[in-house]
């Protein structure tokens, strides 16, 4: 596009637009402002909308979202393979390793929980066994039977589970899950999907 000089509507705009502007000292650098951290979450900019010449034209600062990790909840097996699911929710898969959480504390539980995860993964273990007990009548859910499903999904644990199932009676009922741990990737790229 050629350059053409402004007509005068544009220049007595450009001037009303820019009569309130003051400008930078040469000399002094401006220092910027510390501001204090806000008390509340300061709510997330609306993303910019681009301008229309380059509606067409990826963005350059436009970088690809990565697809949400979904969470993991007891009986949802929804994203594998539907035959690996129903093999995982009857209790159809081979235990390969147990860790019962009875009798611990809660921040006992937790670390337990993601170190047995961490070694089981790199063993090459696919199906494990948690036991969180039932908890106690008066008290109705046990606290490590509610909590450890959310452990679950925190990280480092979450990309490691691909899914977890209520046990079956026979491995401990409603006071047990089984977890299905991802497989490990060989680091030549030959390593098996779920």
């Amino acid at each position: 596009m050629a350059k053409h000089p402004p007509d005068p509507k544009e220049r007595e705009l450009w001037r009303t637009a820019m009569r309130d502007v003051k400008p930078l000292r040469a000399h002094k650098p401006a220092k910027p402002k510390v501001e204090p951290a806000p008390s509340a979450p300061a709510k997330e900019p609306a993303p910019a909308k681009p301008a229309a010449k380059n509606a067409g034209a990826p963005s350059a600062l436009q970088l690809p979202r990565p697809k949400p990790v979904p969470e993991l909840t007891v009986g949802r097996l929804a994203d594998m393979d539907k035959r690996l699911a129903e093999r995982l929710r009857r209790g159809q898969l081979p235990i390969e390793g147990k860790l019962d959480l009875h009798g611990l504390t809660q921040e006992e539980a937790h670390d337990q929980l993601g170190g047995f995860i961490a070694v089981s993964q790199k063993q090459g273990r696919r199906c494990i066994l948690v036991v969180t007990g039932k908890g106690l009548w008066r008290e109705g859910a046990g606290i490590l039977r509610e909590n450890v499903p959310r452990w679950l999904n925190e990280r480092p644990n979450r990309a490691r589970v691909l899914a977890i199932a209520q046990a079956q009676p026979r491995d401990g009922g409603t006071g047990a899950l089984y977890v299905l741990l991802k497989r490990l990737r060989d680091e030549g790229g030959k390593g098996g999907s779920r």
